[in-house]
């Protein structure tokens, strides 16, 4: 399948792009290589080949679930314009 410039022009109407003499004709040979690939995957026999989650099969390392940082509470509120009670102070956004 290829597609015209008149073609490419009318996916640029309805897309509600402007382009140009130049641009469609570059957008057109794109295009049209992008569906010269897709008719070669077409084409690759794929019977007898198993239908695949992942491309790799193995499974992810775990690291063990165990806290690694201390708490710095007080050293991130030191810094915050304004905190009580533990909290951070925000303006009213919504009345």
């Amino acid at each position: 399948m290829s597609l015209s410039k008149e073609e490419v022009r009318h996916i640029a109407e309805l897309a509600r792009i402007g382009i140009s003499d130049a641009e469609a004709r570059a957008v057109q040979g794109q295009l049209n290589e992008i569906f010269e690939l897709i008719g070669k995957m077409q084409q690759v026999d794929t019977e007898g080949v198993e239908p695949m989650s992942h491309a790799h099969g193995s499974a992810l390392r775990l690291r063990e679930d165990k806290v690694t940082e201390g708490d710095q509470r007080e050293q991130f509120q030191s810094v915050a314009p304004q905190v009580e009670a533990g909290l951070y102070l925000v303006p009213k956004v919504i009345e």
